[in-house]
């Protein structure tokens, strides 16, 4: 894989845009420059845009390349963390405007989808299905909570056998299905939102990895060839901050996770594994995730590491995990395997903020990428108009650094991943 290609995957495979920006030459001035070509600044850059700011964007690579490429193409509802404890740690004043913005977050991104004509397989419905006896009830509280306290009555619980019909697994013990919650091939939406901003008038560079950036009233942002001269910089750069920003970067950690597709499955298969085409996670710590693509493959997520290096052999990594929930495929064939690195918090919930001088940020998703990323995008956009009571409500949540920050922020988290680990086997 060379810097101007994507990773090898079913999406890169199966990419319906192509798109291709030169790397940044020279001197620009902007109002914003947006360092980063993921969900959130593809986003911010669309919004901006909108709103008639001047706009470049630079992604060291190619748009999408990162984890905006390569997830699970899961867009659910709400926030990362559950409401009762978003309840309990931010009042529930607060609790109910995250609750409103999970939800405008979903809309938002079947809006662009549907305004810009962004053909991304877009489906709706995802599956939450539980391994444990005490998910059943734990279920049954949950949408007994959403409904009573925050009106929301898309999602429903589903009994062991519901459960194990629309998963074709015999594993789970129940399960809840959020009618709200949307799945997409995650590539093609983010190359969709690309064309978008740039048939807005964003100037797009990719090959143009940011050195550095300094400045007061206005910040020079600085690549190998090039230098944009900006009002504003939006840093939206998730698990691939590096040291970038270091006032920001003990605040994340980057992981990788692992994704599978096997060989395209015959309509019985097909149908008796996911017969109502839903997105579908279960409640393990470290979750698996799956859902079928266009052309019927299982796309499957699973498995995790903390080092800088991917499994040798991803393929066998994942597969393992999908064989404990369809034991039936022991047979298939696997053609995919890829990873990415996208950014956990320590409490799981997204750091927003703003730097001196005139620096925004977004990012540390955790696994809630797509809606949240996107939302970002525009909050972000409304923050450097000026209008920050929005971008506000995501800033206040407290993101504390990784103990140790970003020198020994990885023996501590291998060490309480590795318990989750194993309280999810026994």
């Amino acid at each position: 894989m060379g810097s101007w290609g994507h990773v090898a995957s079913y999406y890169a495979a199966t990419a319906n845009r192509e798109l291709a920006f030169a790397p940044l030459h020279g001197h620009v001035r902007a109002d914003v420059c947006v360092i980063g070509g993921g969900y959130t600044g593809l986003s911010a850059a669309l919004h901006l845009r909108e709103r008639g700011y001047e706009v470049v964007l630079l992604e060291a690579e190619r748009i999408g390349w990162g984890a905006s490429g390569r997830n699970g193409g899961q867009v659910g509802t709400g926030q990362r963390r559950p409401q009762s404890e978003l309840e309990q740690q931010l009042g529930t004043g607060h609790a109910k405007l995250l609750w409103d913005l999970g939800l405008e977050a979903v809309q938002l991104v079947g809006e662009l989808i549907e305004r810009h004509r962004i053909d991304c397989d877009v489906a709706p419905g995802i599956l939450h299905l539980g391994w444990k006896a005490r998910d059943e009830a734990d279920g049954r509280r949950e949408i007994e909570h959403l409904s009573r306290n925050y009106g929301y009555e898309r999602m429903r619980f589903v009994p062991r056998e519901e459960a194990r019909a629309l998963s074709g697994s015999e594993v789970f013990k129940a399960g809840l299905l959020d009618e709200g919650s949307l799945h997409l091939h995650p590539l093609n939406y983010a190359l969709g939102l690309a064309a978008a901003a740039h048939d807005a008038g964003v100037r797009m560079h990719e090959g143009s990895r940011v050195l550095s950036y300094a400045g007061k009233d206005r910040v020079r942002v600085r690549t190998a060839q090039g230098e944009v001269d900006a009002a504003h910089v939006v840093l939206a750069c998730n698990g691939y901050l590096g040291g970038l920003e270091p006032r920001v970067a003990g605040k994340i950690m980057p992981i990788n996770n692992f994704i599978i597709a096997t060989e395209p499955l015959d309509e019985a298969t097909a149908a008796s594994i996911n017969p109502q085409n839903l997105g579908m996670q279960d409640s393990r710590f470290v979750i698996n995730y799956w859902r079928l693509s266009r052309d019927r493959r299982l796309l499957f997520g699973g498995g995790e590491n903390y080092s800088p290096r991917f499994p040798a052999d991803i393929r066998s990594f994942v597969r393992r995990h999908m064989l404990e929930i369809y034991p039936q495929l022991a047979g298939t064939r696997i053609d995919y395997g890829w990873g990415g690195t996208l950014a956990i918090t320590l409490k799981r919930m997204p750091a927003f903020g703003r730097l001196p001088h005139n620096v925004f940020y977004a990012l540390g998703y955790s696994g809630h990428g797509i809606p949240t990323a996107t939302l970002a995008g525009k909050l972000l956009a409304e923050a450097v108009s000026g209008t920050a009571e929005r971008f506000d409500v995501m800033a206040k949540i407290p993101t504390p650094v990784f103990p140790g920050g970003t020198l020994l922020r990885y023996p501590g988290l291998v060490a309480g991943m590795l318990w989750y680990a194993m309280k999810d086997r026994l």
